[in-house]
């Protein structure tokens, strides 16, 4: 029996919503254009990366055929020379290999590759001194993909590997035929390629060295652009979450205790470069290795940290950037040792390398190299009394000597017993250093007495610099230079905008006290060499850790609703380091604010900021600085745990230069930013809006079913929509809130209970955030209902899509009809067409076999999938057809289920559609062997059987047992998992959407009443489904 109170429902127009839906969706297309508004117009860093010319030409190896690779035709290998200074086609250095990312060009590689040729023909050719250290020209090879898509395909990402290692075997093999190289005699073959691979290119190049045709040692190095190594940047394919984690867990593996010396990866240096917040294609964040590497294999630095780039870019300009180009091929020039079969200097010596170029210098765990290793310049000094400066005291030079003998000024390096608390050194100066580290006219020296009349002088104490003069003999001091510390800051004048125009940036020093223990003092030379006395000026200090240190411990909720306010006083260090533990989140961002007051004798430079937090090495330089825009790329939604012991909670902080002789004070505010913070949440929980929408969906089907079995009618989808939003919508979403603080409990138990451990020794869960927000946070779980809300606009939106659509194909059909009948009428014939009427059981059946047999041998079923859908909306014009030509209870229910199938289907296309585009782009390239993936019938049949019965104008029963309840836990789960799991593991959506098809299907099939007799039957000969089961059109 039908109830009464769904009579009136079961006529509703299908376009029409309640107050509530409306508002809902008002409210969410709100908040969707204010975080499209924030994602493109606030806390955009700028962008200043500069152009590059270059003139390539790329010769293909045709030898690199199928006798080296079963991808011969599919793929090819290009060797790139710069036009004008190197086009000679044999191979003569060390070999590089550079891997394009998901769908880019092998044409990429030019931008580095006429970078390195430049610079080899115009620093290091003509330098015997080099050339003797084993520096050579590099020989860049290029892999052509035809613009393969990796990213979302696991198969094709293995078969590029495969090809890959294959192309280093033929690469290497090009340096042992004479007819192919022109390497000088007595040099060894290469043994291995550096690599360089950008984007989805840096994940192959990882892959190459799990795989069986890896040639061990055949890869040192690797440098990574733009790189999602810690996830996936998509979950929607099987394989590629599966390939995923095999490359991640080999890695974790070969560098934990259990391998021992057995670590195949001991001697790979991988280091990551991301771009930062300017990258809208892959998340930086992704881009760490934390979870990967240990600090001593590599480590993860944003382009904006790097010494003479300081910009941020993008996802291709990474590639072009200039600055950045440069500062690579300088580091692949340091690292590359001829001489060696390896063709590179050993592992620690590379990772040195790559710090000293890559990482400010700044860093806290990362040591100074002079103190380490021989000096770069050996040097006397005579110990006078009126050079040495009193403990306190603050050199200030407005401008340096000229015309005159050197000047001295030494700062005597205080004893640890002395210590009432920690000291640093530091140093500034507007003078720019050259390649080598040396300044112009100053000399920054680390010194040590080594003759003395003072007995205890040559036992390596303190000098007594009191009593120096009654000293007959000067005491003498040999030092060292410190040109090899020397760290470079960009340019902070009245006029300077940006760090990156910077051309002559600043020198600056810093060390702390046990960096330089062994050392009494700290000569600063100003060498006098310029005619005339030059604007150059110099302030360098002592300061306690006290002073220069300031920590704001306050908690998140306090810091959002109060903001951070101090006040550097006048007799303030020049370097103040402002630390703000509670700032580690990548999801807020916050505007810094600084006021200062006029310098009466003008300041010698203007506030200077480094924002920098110490996992990854990401820093930020803002110059002049009265207003900034901080976010930070610290603690991210999803990624998995750190193998290191620096923990991303210590939070931001922010180092401030203020010139300290102004004897004015600094106001500093730094205020959060929620408009600006709303645009981070696009490209971290980008894949969460199709999931939360999903789960909505389910939840909408799972309502029209209930009230279909309990009354006989199947109501609209916004109908059923109004429904759940007063009763299972909120449910869920609270339920999931509580699950989100419970889930984020038992993580933040598990921290603390492993803080201080060797990570690298424990059985680390790097699962634990792949649920729901993917933060540790709780101060998130307002994300939840927002999404909701955002959900269920979007699926009144793609609703009415949907209607729009099947209007518009019913118009044209209806259209189409109208013409065929006058045309009947014209000729005498007069007929009465059953709407579903498309063919006998027995075609439909030959139909379906076939595409299961092409399934299962040459098309992904993504490809089926696609046809379901079309299907279903021609299915969805003719219900419409059949319900306005003769409207009934049957009728109105048929339209209302098919168009709801056909809503679910569309939020499960996402899933499918990257694959299928794989798919026809293998075969736009004429690539026709068949996927070795995505074959398997089953993923696709129910779906496929399904739409083939609504097609035929079936309507599902209703089913009155307490079977009934089966349908409503299958879509319950479906909503459950797409809140859970839908972001990290979305492809499983489309397998209980799948399981969902089944039960629809054995629900129609057990109340047919069709036994396999009647079946068969139809099948020979060709008969229709019965007839009582088809909607017939008025005459």
């Amino acid at each position: 029996m039908e109830q009464p109170g769904w009579r009136k429902a079961r006529l509703r127009s299908p376009w029409k919503a309640s107050l509530l839906v409306l508002s809902t969706t008002a409210l969410s297309i709100l908040i969707l254009l204010g975080i499209v508004n924030s994602f493109l117009t606030r806390q955009r860093d700028p962008v200043g990366c500069g152009m590059v010319w270059m003139r390539p030409i790329y010769a293909k190896y045709e030898g690199f055929d199928s006798e080296w690779t079963r991808f011969a035709s599919k793929y090819g290998l290009y060797l790139y020379r710069e036009g004008g200074i190197n086009e000679d086609f044999q191979v003569k250095g060390i070999p590089v290999l550079y891997i394009t990312g998901n769908a880019g060009s092998y044409k990429q590689a030019r931008s580095i590759a006429a970078e390195a040729a430049s610079y080899w023909a115009n620093h290091i050719s003509h330098d015997p001194e080099r050339h003797n250290k084993g520096l050579r020209d590099l020989d860049f090879f290029t892999a052509d993909f035809n613009e393969d898509i990796t990213a979302f395909h696991g198969q094709t990402l293995l078969d590029q590997a495969e090809y890959l290692n294959n192309a280093i075997a033929y690469i290497l093999s090009l340096y042992h035929d004479p007819q192919n190289t022109r390497r000088e005699p007595g040099q060894p073959d290469p043994a291995s390629v550096i690599i360089i691979g950008h984007s989805m290119g840096g994940i192959v190049a990882r892959t190459m060295l799990t795989l069986p045709n890896y040639q061990a040692g055949s890869i040192n190095t690797i440098i990574t652009l733009s790189s999602p190594h810690a996830r996936a940047p998509v979950s929607f394919d099987e394989d590629i979450i599966a390939t995923y984690k095999k490359i991640n867990d080999y890695w974790r593996k070969s560098y934990s205790a259990e391998a021992g010396n057995d670590n195949p990866l001991s001697e790979v240096t991988l280091i990551s470069l991301a771009g930062g917040s300017l990258d809208t294609v892959v998340p930086s964040d992704y881009a760490s290795l934390a979870s990967l590497v240990p600090e001593s294999n590599g480590f993860t630095v944003f382009t904006s940290t790097m010494p003479r780039v300081w910009t941020g870019s993008d996802h291709l300009s990474i590639l072009w950037c200039d600055q950045l180009r440069k500062a690579i091929v300088r580091a692949l020039f340091q690292i590359i040792d001829a001489r060696k079969s390896t063709q590179t200097i050993a592992r620690e010596e590379r990772m040195g390398v790559f710090k000293k170029q890559f990482l400010t210098g700044l860093e806290h765990h990362i040591g100074k190299v002079s103190p380490s290793r021989d000096p770069v310049a050996n040097m006397t000094l005579s110990l006078k009394t009126e050079d040495v400066l009193p403990p306190g005291h603050r050199l200030w030079l407005r401008e340096t000597l000229g015309n005159k003998l050197e000047k001295p000024y030494l700062f005597p390096i205080p004893e640890a017993d002395e210590l009432s608390s920690k000291k640093k050194f530091t140093l500034m100066t507007n003078q720019s250093p050259d390649d080598t580290g040396m300044i112009q006219n100053l000399d920054v020296l680390l010194c040590s007495v080594v003759s003395s009349d003072i007995g205890n002088s040559a036992t390596g104490m303190k000098q007594d610099t009191d009593s120096d003069h009654d000293t007959p003999e000067t005491p003498k001091l040999t030092c060292r230079s410190a040109t090899s510390d020397v760290i470079q800051l960009p340019t902070s004048t009245h006029s300077d905008i940006y760090p990156f125009t910077t051309t002559n940036p600043f020198s600056y020093f810093q060390y702390s006290c046990d960096e330089i223990s062994k050392y009494q003092y700290i000569a600063i030379v100003d060498k006098g060499h310029s005619p005339m006395p030059t604007q150059t000026w110099i302030i360098a200090e002592f300061n306690d850790d006290n002073q220069s240190e300031i920590v704001h411990q306050m908690g998140l909720l306090e810091l959002l609703f109060h903001g951070v306010y101090f006040n550097l006083p006048a007799d303030r260090p020049m370097m103040v380091d402002v630390k703000v533990p509670a700032i580690f989140s990548s999801l807020l961002t916050y505007k810094l604010q600084i006021e200062a007051q006029s310098c009466a004798h003008g300041a010698l430079f203007k506030p200077l900021v480094r924002q920098y937090i110490q996992e990854p090495y990401e820093s930020k330089y803002f110059v002049n600085v009265k207003e900034a825009d901080i976010s930070l790329h610290g603690l991210s939604p999803y990624m998995p745990p750190s193998l290191r012991s620096v923990s991303l909670t210590n939070g931001l902080s922010l180092q401030v230069w203020s010139d300290p002789t102004c004897g004015t004070s600094l106001e500093i505010s730094l205020d959060p930013d929620i408009k600006g913070s709303l645009g981070k949440f696009v490209m971290r929980y980008r894949t969460m809006y199709p999931a939360i929408t999903l789960m909505v969906v389910a939840l909408v089907l799972r309502r029209q079913f209930i009230i279909y079995n309990e009354s006989g009618v199947f109501i609209t989808f916004l109908e059923s929509l109004n429904l759940c939003m007063k009763t299972s919508v909120p449910i869920l979403l609270v339920l999931l809130i509580v699950l989100s603080f419970l889930i984020t409990g038992i993580g933040s138990s598990t921290n603390l209970v492993s803080q201080g451990s060797n990570a690298t020794e424990l059985a680390m869960n790097f699962t634990k955030n792949d649920l729901l927000l993917g933060s540790p946070d709780t101060i998130f779980w307002l994300l939840l209902p927002i999404a909701g809300i955002l959900a269920i606009g979007a699926c009144v939106l793609v609703n009415y899509a949907a209607l729009s659509l099947v209007y518009i194909f019913y118009s044209l059909n209806s259209t189409a009809s109208i013409l065929t009948r006058n045309l009947q009428r014209q000729h005498g014939r007069h007929t009465t067409e059953n709407v579903f009427s498309s063919g006998t059981t027995r075609r439909r059946l030959i139909i379906t076999l076939i595409l299961f047999i092409l399934i299962s041998t040459a098309v992904p079923y993504q490809f089926a999938y696609m046809v379901a859908c079309i299907v279903q909306l021609i299915t969805c014009t003719k219900a419409l057809q059949a319900s306005e030509d003769a409207s009934s209870n049957f009728t109105n229910n048929f339209y209302n289920y098919s168009h709801s199938i056909f809503v679910l289907m569309l939020w499960v296309l996402p899933i499918n559609l990257p694959v299928f585009v794989v798919w026809i782009h293998n075969l736009a390239v004429h690539w026709l062997t068949p996927f070795s993936s995505h074959h398997n019938i089953l993923s696709i049949m129910p779906f496929v059987v399904l739409v083939e019965s609504l097609n035929s104008g079936i309507m599902i029963p209703r089913v009155m047992t307490r079977f009934r309840h089966i349908t409503g836990i299958l879509f319950f789960t479906l909503a459950i998992y797409a809140g859970l799991y839908g972001v990290s593991y979305a492809y499983l959506l489309h397998d209980i959407a799948n399981v969902i098809a089944a039960w629809l299907v054995i629900i129609q099939i057990s109340s047919s009443g069709l036994s396999i007799d009647q079946l068969s039957k139809m099948v020979l000969r060709g008969d229709n489904l019965p007839a009582a089961q088809h909607v017939k059109k008025r005459p």
